[in-house]
């Protein structure tokens, strides 16, 4: 008897753990299920806020910021006006395009994204490169003439670290400069003598035009340095410092790892947005000199070449195949797109040097 009730009771006990176990199921996979959501949201929010802040900004028309800048002294813009207005717009545009500026920032998930701040780090160069120009060239009458104070200081702000997020933050600096160009541009546009001179020559714009050259044919090397040209030798070895051989594979040196190849084109796309604009500006600004020279139609072409480089990527990864294969390349076709540019850029000085 006392048998029976034992095994009774152990069945009762069985069931009661049976039915706890079946109600604890369902919460168990309530709990995963919330947690699996929870994070393909998170990866969800992740991916779509990097596309967002990650998109390029559209191009502008240079004389229109210009135009727009000046208010009712439009009608009659200075030359060094229209440059000025632009090289406003693009620190501008790179401080308060869709998610701000990235280079400096320390919290993710900006901190994880890398092709804006390369662009970033492009339309810097261009235009810390344009500023400075705008310092010691452009604004300046000769060697022993004086320098504009507005210009100092603009050229001054906008070389400090692209990377300081706080005490103080890289955007509060660039900002400054922001406002010295403008002060800048106030003194272009009002008439008032001492400040706001501006000399359209042809030794200027050589000057300028040779920077830009060293930064596209630099630029030009790392695009080609980002792929690996397919060898057939299994040997390694180093011939004149020029090439070398390992792993079947024929490199150069300074080679880019796969891993920078991204960087090294956003970082170009960012210098040919903004060059773009300052060539587009210039060629208002210098319009009589390059009529004189007949420089005007060579300069539209050089524009004309760089838009090619700043066709849409459809892609939503930059692929860099090697050699004939089956995938697209696209460093080396931006790098084919700025070697042409840089080479039109060459023939131009010439032009503009000539009598």
């Amino acid at each position: 008897m006392n048998s029976a009730n034992q095994t009774v009771g152990s069945l009762d006990v069985l069931d009661q753990e049976n039915i706890e176990v079946e109600q604890a199921a369902p919460k168990t996979w309530r709990a995963r299920s919330l947690v699996l959501g929870t994070f393909v949201l998170l990866l969800l929010g992740v991916g779509v806020t990097g596309y967002l802040v990650s998109r390029e900004p559209e191009l502008f028309d240079p004389r229109e910021a210009a135009m727009a800048a000046a208010g009712e002294n439009a009608n009659a813009l200075p030359p060094g006006a229209v440059l000025t207005a632009t090289v406003v717009r693009i620190a501008n545009t790179l401080l308060d395009k869709n998610g701000g500026f990235l280079s400096n920032d320390v919290m993710p998930p900006f901190m994880l994204l890398d092709n804006m701040p390369s662009w970033e780090t492009g339309v810097l160069t261009e235009l810390r490169d344009t500023v400075r120009a705008m310092r010691n060239d452009f604004a300046r009458a000769q060697s022993q003439s004086a320098e504009v104070p507005e210009l100092m200081r603009a050229d001054a702000q906008f070389h400090f670290a692209h990377d300081s997020w706080m005490l103080p933050a890289s955007e509060d600096e660039y900002r400054r400069g922001i406002q010295a160009l403008n002060d800048y541009f106030a003194r272009l546009t009002d008439g008032v003598s001492g400040g706001g001179q501006f000399y359209a020559r042809a030794d200027n714009l050589i000057f300028y035009l040779a920077t830009v050259e060293k930064r596209l044919g630099n630029l030009s090397q790392r695009l080609s340095a980002s792929t690996p040209l397919a060898g057939s030798i299994s040997q390694r070895t180093q011939s004149d410092g020029e090439l070398l051989l390992e792993g079947g594979n024929l490199i150069a040196p300074g080679a880019v790892s796969w891993l920078e190849a991204d960087n090294v084109f956003y970082e170009a796309r960012g210098y040919i947005w903004a060059l773009l604009h300052t060539l587009r500006a210039l060629e208002q600004d210098f319009g009589p000199l390059l009529a004189s020279k007949q420089a005007t139609v060579p300069l539209h072409e050089i524009i004309l070449k760089l838009e090619f480089a700043q066709q849409a990527i459809w892609s939503p990864v930059i692929l860099n195949n090697s050699g004939f294969g089956l995938l697209t390349n696209h460093s080396l076709i931006l790098a084919s797109y700025i070697s042409r540019s840089n080479a039109a850029i060459i023939d131009l000085r010439k032009l503009l040097s000539e009598g």
